[in-house]
């Protein structure tokens, strides 16, 4: 396991013993809690899958009309979008202005077409990972299926060559190596958020852990 998950797994349990906010950040784009940062940090669960161009895909089930499968070539046939954002990591570094590059995750749904009754989603990752965020999060018009940022290829640390951004959400929320987005009815707790962390995971509202 790695380190960093180690404090972090610390950091949850007292954090339990009570939730304290902290003071207001100086620079009102950042929130309180959170430090600048010019770099672009790497966190992962260790693993790192081999994926590329040549083997990605990208699949839309659960409770959509049709399912879709999205190969490298059918992504980069759908309209393309820039989005720049700011990018808030739950182990407290903020980079500003991250300009990302892909397509809209709700031009992607509306190919499946949601049911009435879908309500969340869970994002599948490559590596295994699992995060949860409600529909009408994830058709917010800065949710981005990024293949690009800083004007460059998606890298495999970062994601590569495909993951998701969900800006106004603390990074955890944002999969990396995006590999299934599934539609259901009632919300699921993903990997983190069954480990303690909160299930929304607003940054401005310092939703970091559960109190649960």
């Amino acid at each position: 396991m790695p380190d960093w998950k180690k404090l972090i797994e610390g950091k949850i349990a007292l954090a339990k013993k009570g939730l304290k906010r902290n003071e207001p950040n100086q620079n009102d784009r950042i929130p309180a809690g959170q430090t600048l940062t010019t770099k672009f940090p790497i966190l992962d669960l260790g693993i790192r899958p081999e994926i590329d161009e040549s083997n990605w895909k990208l699949k839309v089930f659960g409770l959509v009309e049709k399912e879709i499968d999205l190969d490298w070539m059918s992504l980069l046939k759908l309209p393309q979008t820039k989005d720049i954002s700011d990018f808030h990591c739950v182990t407290r570094w903020s980079i500003l202005d991250v300009p990302w590059e892909g397509v809209l995750a709700r031009d992607i749904l509306a190919l499946a077409k949601p049911l009435d009754k879908a309500n969340f989603v869970t994002l599948h990752s490559y590596d295994d990972y699992t995060t949860n965020i409600p529909l009408e999060v994830i058709l917010d018009d800065d949710v981005i299926v990024a293949h690009h940022v800083f004007n460059k290829p998606l890298e495999n640390e970062h994601g590569g060559p495909v993951r998701l951004v969900v800006p106004k959400r603390y990074a955890w929320k944002s999969a990396k190596w995006l590999k299934a987005i599934e539609l259901h009815a009632e919300d699921r707790r993903g990997f983190w958020e069954i480990r303690g962390y909160h299930n929304d995971a607003d940054p401005w509202l310092e939703e970091r852990f559960s109190e649960n």
